[in-house]
């Protein structure tokens, strides 16, 4: 009889470490021979000895297994729908490879999480993963030590992606991949390219290129004569239109957000902190679902009205506070984004009422315009055709402060790629959200909501708030 138990590259390590690819080969024979000069009893039945090693095999084979890195991870969308994504890209792209980059291993106590276009093409969340999409071939292939079934035509580890470029590209000369830098949790492609850009790349105490740069760099050291182009810009403009899953994700995170917005204003009062109210928002969607928070809380009140972005939650509410706070949820690494703005006591003064009804009438009027084929000019002049015969006057002091028009794409960013709406289209998510800023009075006012484009016109993501000064005053009587 041969019995043997391989265990190849295996290693143990701790989770919270980068996780290793475990395999293993079992060798077990069909049929034991007899060996030459044995009992008839050993030869027509299995010993004793032979069924402790098979005991003893079967028991250390399913214990390594518990340490099996096989991917738990289920794809968030039908893989034809991130195969139709990888299509797209071999229809824009037939001359050439177009490589992209997954997230890199964190150091820290960090939750790894996949950047935005790796797996928005993908649906791949495995850290240290490469993708190579061939227009030549017109296949894809994935560079991974575990993954859940994507639909690539192939499937490697990683430490092959050299031996693979390096035949692949004696024939092919042209590389694609993004030079743009990546999404990572709670980071916005556009803004995180300003960030480097100050503090390292053009930075004369740091000077590093961003990863990717390197990236680039490399290929070009690696396999002299290649051309090497950015794809970004295709990409992000297949992200501004959402398929009908993206929309019912969303819409489904959109329920979500509003529970927890409606929560904090539950709890709002005065002599409560902004930290309090914080937490409990991040509470009340995680509690709910949530992964994690789209960005961190914005909580504006008093003197920190000016500051769009504040987040110091250094503040104990006064009587008198008025309140814009910007949240929302990530959720299967969609975002969601929604302000509201109210007072801490739950009662509108005088001044309060006339700057949120100018701000909330702006909003509304918005909303009964969106539609397909829509231009942001077009938009502003319905605004005010709506406003003169509610009895605004759109060029008063006041409602000159407010515009109607489309703020920034949403999606896997908050501030999603593509910047913002020109001219509405059928799928497009993004934020429509009105404000202003009274910086002498300490008050601002903002009011959002997460809007897509239907066929016929608009949808509201995020419906369900107490809109009206009536509305939210009745609300926050529910303690």
């Amino acid at each position: 009889m041969r019995f043997e138990l391989r265990i190849l590259n295996s290693e143990i390590t701790d989770s919270r470490q980068p996780r290793s690819h475990y395999r293993r080969s079992v060798v077990i024979p069909a049929k034991a021979q007899p060996e030459a000069g044995t009992s008839s009893l050993t030869s027509s039945a299995p010993n004793l000895l032979t069924f402790r090693l098979l005991a003893i095999s079967l028991l250390t084979f399913f214990l390594f297994a518990l340490f099996l890195p096989v991917s738990a991870q289920k794809l968030q969308f039908d893989k034809a729908e991130y195969a139709a994504r990888r299509a797209k890209m071999m229809e824009k792209f037939p001359d050439g490879l177009i490589i992209i980059q997954g997230a890199a291993s964190l150091p820290g106590y960090y939750s790894f999480m996949q950047n935005n276009n790796f797996l928005y093409l993908s649906g791949v969340e495995t850290e240290n993963a490469f993708m190579v999409i061939d227009g030549v071939k017109r296949e894809s292939i994935l560079f991974a030590s575990q993954t859940p079934d994507a639909g690539f035509n192939k499937v490697f580890r990683p430490n092959e992606l050299k031996a693979y470029l390096t035949s692949r590209l004696n024939e092919v000369k042209t590389v694609y991949t993004c030079l743009t830098p990546e999404e990572l949790a709670r980071e916005c492609s556009g803004e995180k390219a300003g960030t480097l850009n100050f503090t390292m790349v053009k930075n004369e105490w740091d000077g590093r290129p961003t990863r990717e740069k390197q990236f680039a760099d490399n290929l070009k050291t690696k396999f002299p004569g290649v051309t090497v182009k950015d794809c970004s810009a295709y990409i992000h403009e297949l992200r501004t239109i959402k398929s009908p899953a993206e929309i019912a994700l969303m819409r489904t995170a959109g329920k979500l957000a509003v529970q927890a917005h409606i929560d904090l204003m539950k709890a709002c009062k005065p002599g409560i902190t902004e930290q309090e109210l914080a937490a409990l928002f991040e509470y009340s969607c995680k509690k709910r679902g949530a992964g994690e928070l789209a960005y961190y809380t914005i909580i504006c009140t008093d003197e920190n009205h000016s500051d769009l972005h504040h987040h110091g939650y250094e503040r104990t509410l006064a009587n008198g506070d008025f309140l814009v706070v910007d949240a929302g949820p990530d959720v299967h690494n969609y975002d969601i984004d929604i302000t509201v703005s109210f007072p801490a006591n739950g009662k509108f003064t005088p001044r309060q009422r006339e700057i949120y009804e100018a701000c909330n009438a702006v909003h509304e009027a918005c909303m009964k315009t969106y539609r397909p084929g829509l231009t942001a000019e077009q938009c502003d002049k319905e605004v005010r055709e709506i406003l003169i015969k509610k009895g605004f006057n759109p060029d008063s002091e006041l409602m000159k402060q407010f515009g109607g028009g489309f703020g920034h794409y949403v999606g896997l960013a908050v501030h999603d790629v593509g910047g913002g709406p020109s001219v509405l289209k059928p799928g497009m998510v993004f934020a429509n959200e009105p404000l202003a800023v009274f910086a002498k009075e300490k008050l601002g006012v903002r009011i959002e909501d997460t809007v897509v484009i239907t066929e016929t016109g608009c949808e509201n993501l995020t419906a369900g708030l107490p809109r009206t000064v009536e509305e939210i005053e009745r609300l926050m009587k529910e303690k």
